[in-house]
């Protein structure tokens, strides 16, 4: 029995009829849940309180029931482990700690209500599908794969920022002593321009600092095109990687081999350079009795057979 509340349990068990139905059984407990959480802050609907609370407590109850099964089958959930060390595992993972986070409030945190709201980060736990085609698991790789560059431009932009908040202060702090009192006054003022349009609380009156103004505005659209396009690129190519992947043997029409030799130039030359310079998709790379998977970077050998996919190699 523990074994088959295991199984209901666990989020995405899609060929399993009981636990696709906890699962939308908990997505409707967290929807009631942050639908009265978000009722309660109307005025209006006072009389209705107590309604509310009730709703916010049967939904708790549940997760406290779900909490409870999750510690109870949690050597299940690592089966290497003992029973105590699967139970600490769990209670210090992600998943633990969020569902104890979004418990504890309700009963005597008020002062961390705000945790209450980590209840919908168990919504996202329910997309568990094939890392192939899931969505957040291509966000979370283009963010990984360019992380140095999002990073190099996230300090282009911090750099931009301490500049044009300690430049307009210098511009702006006489004609304006209590709006820009401080460099951090000029730093808010910065980061309201650079990305969005401006708040309209503090802005420049000088002929100086409305001509650094214009210049910050410019920048910033500059800058925040920078991680924009990083980003886009990354996902374009993760998409262009995921449908190339996608292709089976009986979608290439047309296939070849080729020897590479000195002769004919593809010896010492990388498999991107071959792709590029001949118009070809090298599929795998036969050398000696190893079949290679191939990469951008691996480098040909002579007396290497490529398989290749080219309308020119056929063709031709």
């Amino acid at each position: 029995m523990r074994k088959r509340i295991f199984e209901i349990i666990q989020i995405g068990q899609r060929g399993d009829l009981p636990s696709t139905a906890f699962d939308f059984f908990i997505v409707a407990n967290i929807t009631l849940n942050l639908l009265a959480m978000f009722l309660e802050t109307f005025s209006e609907l006072e009389k209705l309180y107590p309604l509310f609370t009730g709703i916010e407590a049967v939904t708790v109850i549940f997760f406290c029931i779900e909490y409870v099964l999750r510690i109870w089958t949690a050597d299940l959930l690592y089966p290497g482990l003992s029973r105590r060390r699967a139970v600490g595992k769990f209670l210090l993972s992600y998943d633990g700690i969020v569902d104890l986070l979004t418990i504890l409030p309700f009963f005597y945190l008020s002062g961390f209500i705000v945790f209450r709201m980590l209840r919908v980060v168990r919504i996202f736990h329910l997309f568990r599908i094939n890392a192939q085609y899931d969505s957040f698991n291509i966000i979370v790789k283009v963010l990984a794969e360019k992380k140095n560059q999002i990073l190099s431009s996230l300090f282009i932009i911090l750099v931009l920022t301490m500049a044009s908040g300690v430049g307009i202060y210098n511009a702006e702090h006489n004609a304006q002593p209590d709006v820009f009192a401080n460099a951090f006054s000029g730093i808010w003022w910065s980061v309201s321009t650079l990305l969005t349009v401006g708040y309209g609380d503090i802005y420049p009156i000088t002929v100086i600092g409305r001509i650094m103004a214009i210049i910050i505005a410019f920048l910033g659209v500059g800058a925040v095109a920078i991680p924009t396009g990083i980003i886009s690129a990354g996902f374009v190519e993760q998409y262009s990687k995921n449908q190339n992947s996608d292709r089976s043997f009986t979608d290439i029409k047309k296939i070849g081999e080729i020897s590479a030799s000195e002769e004919n130039g593809l010896a010492g030359l990388t498999v991107q350079e071959i792709e590029q310079k001949y118009d070809m998709r090298v599929i795998v790379l036969l050398r000696g009795e190893l079949t290679l998977i191939t990469s951008g970077e691996l480098t040909v050998m002579a007396e290497d057979i490529l398989v290749v996919n080219s309308d020119k190699l056929i063709n031709n």
